[in-house]
């Protein structure tokens, strides 16, 4: 809740008149509570996790639309009902381990000082914050993968995720209750290094669930804005992961990809990609040589 009862209060102690997104701010924030503003995250997760895979849904059912070139393992091809199973497991966890999760949580957030006041954080702030949580959340989630695919920790919990060895939008948060709540630590390890205002807390848990839901989507669209992003690894990096499945030691990270290769942990996904470029190479050539033979038959 703001400390200022009209707008007028919150120029006078900011010295300056507030910008359009501070005045929409203070018009709906000056009234709610912190930690109604904090649960926002519910809404929020919720919405994304029941929206944002949708679009993928439609591509997967209507092959006509001629998405069937991106998609990576082709021949694997699920139904309207498996991927409305998948969604429903999804949303009893959501209500019954995340939600919860999220409404007492909130002491942890105000210890760690996420603001909800004036001034709003400029721009540059914002992505500054925004690149130290992917970048925290890429390193310390890396190491808890790879301990999820240890003998106990895959058995016990990590072999749910990978039910899916070809994922869909859907299954990026389909996993073990536990899972749920030992990989959401590294997602709070960012903003509890480097606390900023609860906008960006907003869009750092938005933003997180949508990169995971683009690299679970089982497509490699061309077009997609996330392949310019140095060191990202996107949809085709993790499909290899699941692919391989349980026995997997390669393509660990949750974005990026420069810990898989420090630890030499994506040297199986490497061969295998320098292997079909061969294929493909020699396909090709062979496939210029038969046209060549039928060009003199025909003559």
């Amino acid at each position: 809740m703001l400390p200022y009862a009209t707008i007028d209060d919150a120029a006078a102690a900011l010295g300056r008149n507030l910008t359009f997104a501070e005045t929409l701010w203070f018009n709906y924030s000056a009234q709610k509570s912190d930690y109604f503003l904090y649960c926002h995250n519910i809404l929020f997760l919720f919405l994304v996790f029941s929206i944002a895979p949708l679009p993928l849904v439609v591509v997967e059912l209507m092959r006509s639309l001629g998405f069937q070139k991106y998609k990576i393992q082709p021949k694997v091809r699920l139904t309207l009902s498996e991927m409305f199973r998948c969604y429903k497991d999804v949303m009893i966890v959501f209500f019954l381990a995340v939600g919860p999760l999220q409404l007492v949580s909130y002491p942890s957030i105000e210890m760690i000082g996420i603001r909800t006041g004036l001034p709003l954080p400029s721009g540059w702030e914002i992505m500054a914050q925004l690149l130290v949580y992917f970048t925290v959340e890429d390193y310390t989630n890396y190491w808890m993968h790879r301990f999820l695919h240890g003998k106990w920790g895959y058995e016990k919990i990590h072999r749910v995720h990978h039910e899916y060895t070809a994922p869909i939008g859907f299954a990026a948060p389909y996993a073990h209750w536990s899972e749920v709540l030992i990989l959401g630590i590294p997602s709070f390890l960012g903003p509890a290094m480097c606390p900023g205002h609860m906008i960006t807390f907003w869009l750092w848990i938005v933003l997180r669930q949508m990169e995971a839901i683009e690299t679970h989507s089982g497509y490699d669209f061309p077009w997609t804005p996330t392949k310019y992003i140095p060191f990202y690894g996107g949809a085709e990096y993790h499909d290899y992961h699941h692919y391989v499945g349980g026995q997997s030691h390669s393509n660990f990270a949750s974005v990026f990809t420069y810990c898989d290769f420090i630890y030499g942990t994506d040297k199986g996904y490497r061969y295998q990609k320098k292997l079909l470029s061969k294929l493909k190479v020699g396909s090709e050539s062979n496939g210029v040589q038969n046209g060549g033979l039928c060009n003199v038959k025909s003559d």
